[in-house]
């Protein structure tokens, strides 16, 4: 999406810059873990088709996403490939049952020695609040779909106040949604602070 390519969003501990064609490599090793690919319901993908899909979160109006990085590992050398962490994702659609828009949001944190730091946590309250802010989205609603084995997705948007509105046995998968209401900004307002710069 075009909406977030000039965006960088300076959170305590982590940035979210956009996906940039120089992050695709990283990303691309990071997707060749069999068990990232399965915790993300994720295909595996050529390098040709890695890039051409980064292409696509660019240019299409449904997909928005940043690379999460390390900001501490940033300072040191300004170098993004070597601070790159995770990612985090939305992906926007209309409610078949009205005419509300829906974000489903992902989070992965992809380094193994860049988990349960907390980086994941604030990464994507900065993603929602920074999401439930843009009022050219239009959203109404976010939800996540989150395989039923990954306890420590169910309780991390559990604890932005997810609540759980499916579970398809078939896909081994469970549906939390949150509406954005004024009483959930306002909690929202009180977790995370949106600094940004132009990137």
């Amino acid at each position: 999406m075009h909406l977030n390519e000039k965006t960088k969003i300076l959170g305590r501990r982590i940035i979210l810059v956009p996906y940039e064609a120089r992050h695709v490599l990283k990303y691309h090793e990071w997707m060749s873990n069999e068990e990232l690919r399965q915790l993300t319901a994720s295909e595996e993908l050529t390098l040709d088709e890695e890039y051409a899909m980064q292409r696509s979160w660019r240019e299409d109006d449904d997909k928005l996403t940043f690379i999460i990085l390390d900001a501490e590992l940033y300072s040191r050398d300004q170098d993004e490939i070597a601070a790159m962490v995770g990612d985090t994702n939305l992906f926007l659609h209309q409610d078949p049952d009205s005419d509300h828009q829906v974000a489903e949001a992902e989070i992965m944190i992809a380094e193994p020695n860049a988990r349960g730091k907390g980086f994941g946590r604030e990464a994507m309250l900065l993603m929602l609040k920074y999401a439930q802010s843009e009022s050219k989205l239009k959203l109404d609603k976010f939800e996540v779909k989150i395989d039923m084995d990954n306890t420590t997705s169910l309780h991390l948007f559990e604890s932005f106040k997810f609540v759980e509105t499916a579970r398809v046995e078939v896909f081994h998968e469970v549906t939390l949604e949150r509406s954005i209401t004024p009483d959930w900004i306002s909690w929202l307002d009180k977790q995370v602070e949106l600094r940004i710069e132009s990137y």
